[in-house]
């Protein structure tokens, strides 16, 4: 059995540039001049991403491989417009002992009420507890999992009892409006207009991303980021 605390994210392919969102949203007003080069692209992008004109922001795209526990899969999917998705398959491979288990940077103890509350690190024995039991129980599941197997029961069915720790592999396509909607959300910045409250683990995996999204596209980040990481 493999315990991880890390995500996996890799961009695989992209089709992105800052000049494309300018060309896209000029061919509104001059048409077949707008593919002529050498026209201002920064002014115009935060134009847009501040008056909140996004189709522009739809013609390009980013495909991304993600290795993450099932729980961090189950809220990705939670996005759907301008997402495409394809993930491994319990139903046709046997799943290997990949478990997601908490170092010792991530908060354990919820404070506070719904809508308003805070995490904080919890204490040495709490740490502990949390790795024997998750430990425990990954070791438990796996084993009953792969007794089922082993006694012929189909693998749709003995899945079943594998926890939402174990880790998954997925692509994720999107474009930089749907991404921008997506880093909204999933992240926390002290340059957000509205709060975020990201569950940790899914965070992680945001901000591989924006990383890649600012490298790619960097005018187009830098006035999401400006304009209060709003997707426009």
């Amino acid at each position: 059995m493999e315990l991880r605390s890390d995500m996996t994210v890799k961009l695989m392919k992209h089709n992105a540039r800052d000049a494309d969102v300018a060309t896209a949203a000029r061919v509104s007003t001059i048409g077949a001049e707008s593919m002529e080069p050498g026209k201002p692209v920064e002014g115009l992008i935060n134009y847009l991403m501040r008056d909140r004109h996004g189709s522009p922001f739809e013609h390009n795209s980013l495909t991304f491989y993600i290795e993450a526990p099932v729980m961090v899969a189950r809220e990705f999917m939670r996005h759907r417009a301008g997402w495409s998705y394809n993930e491994e398959s319990g139903r046709y491979r046997e799943l290997q002992p990949v478990f997601y288990t908490p170092d010792h940077s991530r908060p354990l103890v919820q404070v506070g009420r719904p809508g308003a509350y805070l995490f904080e690190p919890g204490s040495p024995a709490q740490q502990r507890l949390v790795t024997r039991e998750f430990r425990s129980a990954y070791l438990w599941a796996y084993e009953h999992y792969t007794l089922m197997l082993s006694r012929g029961i189909a693998r749709e069915v003995a899945r079943s009892v594998l926890p939402v720790g174990i880790y998954t592999s997925f692509y994720a396509t999107c474009n930089a409006r749907s991404l921008m909607h997506f880093l909204s959300l999933r992240t926390r910045d002290e340059k957000s207009a509205f709060p975020s409250f990201p569950q940790r683990e899914i965070e992680m995996v945001a901000q591989a991303m924006e990383n890649k999204f600012r490298t790619l596209m960097p005018i187009t980040h830098e006035a999401f980021a400006r304009n209060g990481r709003v997707a426009p």
